[in-house]
């Protein structure tokens, strides 16, 4: 697993790296001087740079979950303030990319056990995941409900859908169903796998649906306070 993460992460970083450097020669060696041309190869070393400092934050973010480092603070949370708060912080990236986006109407529900910190992360990656992969035109709904000993938490899309042999494989660091859109799209591998870690440190479970075409469905379990 060792020998798997490091080849992993070597991978990952050689593509922006290579561009970086590709670029930086390119204005040394005389683009500088190309007024017309310069400025976007400048932006182009500014994204794989925004790009690999994702990753590193990830990465670092990833580690201090495992290693217990990150601990929720679990505290009674209103789930339909949560909802509504994430929701309207993407609101603009979605509208930007003909997304529409909403929190469906919520039952009357108990407070949820939760970091509100850890909360608002887990939502954010599975909103921004949810939001990248649906087609202009298409819709992404929150919703919760109550389930069995607690609450559950579910984000669906009507994008593409995810392959039945990739669904196992889809909590994993690093792996990607669209390797090429991912990467155009700046996803770093490592959302769903830093979700997959918060929610078993809150004491839940999350989980995945997808039909093709149909979009997907994401869970996430969390204790009742």
């Amino acid at each position: 697993m060792r020998r798997d993460f490091v080849a992993n992460v070597s991978h990952e970083l050689r593509t922006p790296l290579a561009s970086i450097k590709g670029f930086a020669e390119t204005l040394r060696e005389g683009a500088v001087d190309d007024k017309e041309h310069r400025i976007e190869f400048l932006r182009t070393i500014e994204e794989h740079a925004d790009h690999l400092t994702k990753m590193v934050d990830d990465l670092l973010d990833l580690s201090a979950i495992e290693s217990g480092h990150r601990l929720p603070r679990l505290e009674p949370e209103d789930l339909a303030v949560l909802l509504t708060e994430s929701v309207r912080a993407f609101a603009p990236i979605a509208g930007d990319r003909g997304v529409a986006l909403e929190a469906l109407p919520l039952p009357l529900l108990p407070k949820a056990l939760a970091d509100r910190d850890q909360f608002r992360q887990i939502l954010a990656n599975l909103l921004d995941n949810a939001i990248k992969y649906t087609e202009r035109g298409g819709r992404v709904e929150v919703s919760a409900e109550a389930s069995a000993g607690g609450l559950s938490v579910a984000v669906r899309d009507t994008g593409a859908g995810i392959p039945a042999d990739d669904l196992p494989r889809v909590f994993e660091r690093f792996y990607r169903v669209d390797k090429a859109r991912s990467r155009e799209a700046g996803g770093t591998g490592l959302g769903l796998s830093i979700v997959k870690h918060l929610v078993e440190a809150h004491g839940g479970k999350v989980s995945v649906e997808s039909r093709q075409p149909g979009g997907s469905v994401f869970r996430f379990t969390l204790r009742a306070a």
